[in-house]
């Protein structure tokens, strides 16, 4: 099937050829006739995204299965069940130290470790012809976090040229739960970000050292490279590179819009988020290892922009930062919304 064409695909439910290791993979297709959306049930992944009329795809994404066990392990994926960085692998409930997978520079772990939310096959609820439900169950100390844990990811086609991601998760003892969308966007269909501009709804920013951990500082955005308020060119010859949280708000909230990415096209992405942060990443040091992408290019530096609607970095050691805490018989739900609007 390919997405990526101007004609949508009817909608569907198929097998694929080829793994990740684990569970056979199976791939929903949703569409409402303004817009179609590919989703795996490996690590809940948007794999391919697309409007009528269209000739190329908009998330960035792979055919080859076998390369989200690999360099495209994040892409588009689901992280979890604590999304980002926790400073040295580790944080406290209560008198108990937690230990998690060091799986960043064997110092920190990212989106969860090896046994993150990304890297699990998810099961198929529901499905509709604009909607899908997967769900996930997390047991109690999977990955060194506390908690028998459900997860349900819903994708929705909501309205023209408009998707919708609603994650729920529950938990049977406190815990720490901070879900994320890791899709990156590329508008143009273009090998990288080239003739992109970024705004973003963000007042301040989390400043990091030199393996992308935040510092605990909280800095305006003001004066500074990361001040997004108003639209600004990113991509490849551009200054600062992008891996960094901005701070969208104090606490969770309902979904409102916080962010647009306008490609050299005058296509824009409009995303709504009911959460405290987004952490933004330009994707310039990506290699991907010759994994080829649905139009049959290369997936390199700068491929597409990762956007990550998500609380803040290591807020489980940041008494500071919006908390992530979830105690036990409690739930969170976490909504990002991505509308479409075409130029002209």
């Amino acid at each position: 099937m390919n997405m990526s064409s101007h004609d949508l695909p009817a909608p569907g439910l198929d097998a694929l050829p080829g793994t990740t290791g684990g569970a056979p993979i199976r791939r929903v297709t949703l569409s409402n006739g303004t817009i179609a959306a590919a989703i795996l049930t490996r690590g809940a992944i948007l794999n391919d995204l697309c409007l009528a009329g269209l000739g190329h795809g908009l998330t960035v994404g792979s055919p080859d299965m076998a390369a989200y066990a690999g360099p495209l392990s994040y892409f588009g994926a689901v992280v979890g069940p604590v999304a980002n960085r926790i400073a040295q692998g580790q944080a406290r409930i209560g008198d108990r130290t937690h230990a998690f997978d060091r799986n960043d520079h064997g110092t920190h772990t990212l989106h969860g470790g090896a046994t993150g939310t990304h890297a699990q096959d998810w099961d198929i609820d529901t499905v509709q012809p604009d909607r899908v439900c997967l769900t996930l169950d997390l047991p109690d100390g999977m990955g060194g976090f506390p908690g028998n844990r459900t997860l349900a990811a819903d994708y929705a086609l909501i309205g023209p040229d408009t998707l919708e991601l609603t994650v729920t998760a529950a938990t049977d003892a406190d815990t720490w739960l901070n879900l994320a969308h890791h899709g990156y966007w590329n508008l143009d269909g273009g090998p990288d970000l080239a003739g992109h501009r970024l705004w973003i709804a963000a007042e301040d920013y989390l400043p990091t050292d030199d393996r992308a951990m935040v510092t605990g500082e909280i800095a305006p955005v003001g004066g500074t490279p990361f001040d997004f308020r108003s639209p600004r060119p990113i991509g490849p010859g551009t200054e600062p590179r992008l891996d960094h949280n901005f701070c969208l708000a104090p606490a969770r909230r309902t979904p409102v819009h916080v962010l647009t990415l306008t490609g050299a096209s005058g296509l824009a992405m409009e995303i709504s988020s009911s959460e405290t942060g987004v952490q933004i990443y330009d994707a310039g040091r990506f290699d991907a290892d010759g994994v080829a992408d649905h139009a049959g290019r290369i997936i390199g530096p700068f491929c597409g922009l990762a956007i990550e609607p998500q609380g803040w970095p290591d807020a489980p050691n940041r008494p500071a930062f919006p908390s992530v805490r979830v105690p036990a018989g409690t739930a969170i739900r976490q909504i990002t919304r991505w509308r479409f609007r075409r130029p002209g």
